[in-house]
């Protein structure tokens, strides 16, 4: 009987979105920038990788050829010929380029609504909001309260926080509300319930997400975000794929932030994990434990929070080569009808300007023992890959997208 897979690489993106100039990300390619960069022989960071981008397993199951289909071009070391599988380009209709719509419209479920976002100004949060917040949570005040990367700011406020007690609050170009704190100084737990806070304040202004961000360390040199965070999100407007394979008496793996994003609907099985090595794990564990018609889903965040924001392309470059060389272990774990996809939620290009995330197509690659190879072009939205793995797991067609299979 048949399962699902679903490695949705957060943020790998392969340029070539038509609606790119409402978001000032014409001319973004993630993985397409990342090949041109490595293959001019950059020097950054010799010790951590050198040499062109070499994913040869994705590469194998479609990976140029995708990009090449979004943008028209090869990227350097890549080959439009795939050795297996499908492979095709998504393109996303929900509005945003935020996480939630992206997993959401993956799942089968456009967002319909526009996202509630707050602006690039200092103070970026309204004063009302702020003080709700800080009297309801018993707080001293807040740091913060601007737009910014969570590592540069906790930098620049984390001795600030230890001293006074205050919570780091920042947001982005995404619909968020994110609130640094020290596991030790502040609390796991009560940053944790400050967070419930923020969420049931900012949930009527449609911010999608509520962020906790914490952290160890005592100086800026040794601040460093621990794999604790948790996200409080808004639930999806309608049952996704999780839902109704979950209703269907089917398990669902969520791997890694999964569950979060989808405010945990249709879950019967939530797995954390931290890094890229420790999420292929889990997915392996998972396939491990998982029955028939199971779906597993598994986000590797590192892409985005670790390498896109930051804007580390030689980081960026050596965890797609990582997760490349590891790719072979799942498709070694796979039964004979199973199905394993590879997409992503939106771009983060590194080689951007500034640290969001970037407006772009994403890749389709699809791979079953039992599926002959093939191009599934460029699809109109994203829902297309839900309603592709609902039909391999017999289930009843949804009411957005289109089965590619």
């Amino acid at each position: 009987m048949p399962r699902a897979i679903v490695c949705l690489l957060d943020s790998v993106g392969i340029g070539g979105a038509p609606d790119a100039a409402a978001y000032g990300d014409v001319g973004a390619n993630t993985v397409g920038h990342i090949a041109e960069w490595a293959a001019a022989g950059k020097a950054d960071r010799p010790s951590l990788r050198s040499g062109p981008l070499h994913v040869p397993n994705m590469d194998a199951l479609g990976l140029g050829a995708a990009v090449k289909l979004s943008t028209g071009t090869l990227p350097p070391n890549f080959s439009d010929t795939p050795l297996g599988g499908r492979f095709g380009v998504g393109r996303e209709i929900s509005k945003g380029k935020d996480t939630p719509s992206g997993h959401w419209e993956i799942a089968g479920v456009p967002v319909p609504f526009e996202w509630g976002y707050f602006p690039q100004t200092e103070p970026s949060f309204p004063p009302e909001l702020t003080a709700e917040f800080i009297r309801r949570a018993g707080l001293p005040g807040i740091l913060g309260d601007k737009h910014a990367s969570g590592t540069t700011i906790i930098a620049e406020q984390g001795e600030e926080h230890i001293r006074s007690g205050k919570p780091i609050c920042y947001t982005s170009i995404d619909s968020v509300f994110q609130i640094a704190a020290h596991e030790t100084h502040f609390g796991l737990e009560r940053l944790y319930e400050i967070c419930q806070i923020a969420f049931e304040l900012t949930a009527p202004l449609n911010v999608g997400r509520v962020i906790a961000r914490p952290f160890i360390g005592e100086t800026p040199e040794s601040f460093k975000r621990t794999g604790n965070r948790r996200d409080f999100a808004i639930a999806p407007p309608e049952p996704t794929l999780l839902d109704r394979n979950a209703a269907a008496g089917n398990q669902v793996y969520a791997v890694g932030k999964i569950s979060d994003i989808y405010a945990g609907s249709g879950v019967t099985h939530k797995i954390k994990g931290t890094g890229i090595p420790q999420l292929f794990d889990k997915t392996l564990d998972a396939m491990e434990m998982a029955a028939d018609r199971a779906f597993i889903m598994t986000n590797f965040v590192d892409f985005d929070s670790e390498y896109g924001h930051r804007r580390d392309v030689p980081g960026y470059a050596a965890a797609l080569e990582l997760f490349d060389r590891r790719l072979p272990e799942i498709i070694a774990k796979m039964r004979h009808d199973d199905l394993l996809v590879l997409t992503a939620d939106h771009g983060n290009d590194p080689t951007w300007p500034g640290s969001d995330h970037t407006r772009e197509q994403v890749p389709i690659l699809v791979f079953s023992p039992a599926l002959p190879k093939g191009e599934i072009g460029i699809r109109s939205s994203l829902a297309d890959i839900g309603e592709s793995i609902a039909a391999w797991l017999g289930l009843a067609p949804g009411r957005h997208g289109k089965s590619f299979l």
